[in-house]
């Protein structure tokens, strides 16, 4: 990646979040434009633009961002039903090129989505 995007400037510090989890490998904080009452991102620290480039040697770091993400879901209280949802380039609505997952909850979901 040539230019930092708005999340590598949130694990640098450089712009404010409100973070509700962090470790070596990755970093969650709650997204500023929610769309349920609990919308959270989890993101890795290392700098992968989409699930398109996810590699082999990235397998361990994405199990790693699942087990984080259930374990937020047990602490917050809502591993009974939450969503997590990631975009892969922009005409799926990816708009920041850094892999996040959004996790959902707090209201009733539909499907298919979008």
């Amino acid at each position: 990646m040539s230019e930092s995007t708005i999340f590598k400037k949130i694990i640098d510090r450089e712009i404010p979040a409100a973070i509700v989890y962090e470790d070596d490998l990755c970093l969650a904080f709650e997204d500023i434009n929610p769309v349920a009452p609990t919308h959270l991102l989890v993101i890795p620290k290392k700098e992968i633009a989409s699930v398109d480039d996810v590699d082999e040697a990235d397998e361990a770091l994405m199990g790693h961002l699942f087990a984080v993400i259930r374990k937020i879901a047990a602490e917050r209280g809502i591993s009974g039903g939450y969503r997590v949802v990631t975009n892969c380039g922009p005409d799926a609505g990816q708009e920041v090129m850094h892999l996040h997952f959004h996790m959902l909850a707090g209201r009733e979901f539909t499907w298919p989505p979008g």
